[in-house]
């Protein structure tokens, strides 16, 4: 009990199942997607759990199938949004040039600003 607030702390346990093993009914987030819906915002109702040797299990979420939505149908502006965002993606922090390529995170920059000397040999 919180004792600052005087109210209870609410622990929800879902219910676990072995992987493979999931009721009808439920499905991961990629099932739905694979079907065309989505969890609607509704909470993780099971999950399931793959056991591993020397690491703990790997773990999938399941949603309801009966209360998943439809996926929401991608509209120009939508479209137009997520091209603007791609092409952010494209532009070197560090030289500010659209290079061509996603910049990838693990360099923080584009190739050539990333190993200039070798950019000069070529």
């Amino acid at each position: 009990m919180d004792h600052a607030h005087g109210r209870r702390e609410h622990v929800v346990t879902l219910p676990v199942y072995r992987w493979r093993l999931a009721p009808d009914g439920y499905a991961t987030y990629r099932q739905l997607r694979a079907l065309g819906l989505r969890p609607g915002g509704q909470d993780v109702a099971a999950q399931l759990e793959r056991p591993r040797r020397r690491r703990g299990p790997l773990v999938a979420y399941l949603y309801r199938i009966d209360q998943a939505l439809p996926v929401r149908p991608m509209t120009p502006g939508r479209w137009a949004a997520l091209a603007k965002a791609n092409t952010a993606r494209r532009i070197c922090p560090e030289c500010r040039r659209d290079v061509g390529y996603v910049v990838p995170s693990s360099l923080g920059m584009c190739g050539a600003c990333a190993a200039p000397e070798e950019q000069r040999a070529a």
